[in-house]
């Protein structure tokens, strides 16, 4: 499975604010497509919490939102021609077609996609696409680091969950 660009953060340190915001998130990213890895497509799928979350919905989930806050906050593309569920909640429904590998897949293009989107803009442009308004691009970047790393935490607890059983 390939992955996403990855800068360390460590690596930086001193570099402008915008590389570091893209090495976080990349991060986070490549975090959250590789909380699948070696599992079985059951156990991506089992449910272990009352809510829609499975590893294989967080995934599916992240791919959803990439494409909420860079496709729609960028393009001002509604949800329905994107091709993306109206709500949050919807984003976590699993379809039979659903794969480790397509899921994965679906995740890496819309990272790649969003990364495609961002980079002709500066951190301070604004994103007119977003329900809560104009919004810079900085905040975007911030906000889907602290997404990601709410979901990062969630897999963490759900793999161990799954391989302690």
């Amino acid at each position: 499975m390939s992955s996403l660009p990855v800068a360390a953060a460590d690596d930086v340190i001193n570099q402008p604010a915008r590389a570091q915001f893209e090495a976080f998130l990349d991060e986070h990213r490549n975090a959250l497509n590789a909380c699948l890895d070696g599992l079985t497509e059951e156990q991506a799928r089992r449910s272990l919490v009352p809510s829609r979350t499975t590893l294989l919905g967080l995934v599916k989930h992240a791919t959803f939102v990439e494409k909420v806050l860079f496709d729609e906050a960028i393009t001002c593309r509604p949800r329905a021609e994107i091709g993306i569920p109206a709500t949050p909640d919807e984003s976590f429904i699993l379809d039979d077609c659903d794969t480790i590998a397509t899921v994965r897949q679906a995740h890496l293009e819309a990272c790649e996609a969003s990364r495609l989107l961002a980079a002709s803009l500066g951190l301070d442009d604004l994103l007119h696409g977003n329900r809560r308004g104009p919004l810079p691009l900085r905040w975007m970047y911030l906000h889907s680091i602290r997404e990601f790393a709410q979901h990062c935490g969630h897999a963490d607890i759900l793999r161990e969950q799954l391989l302690d059983q």
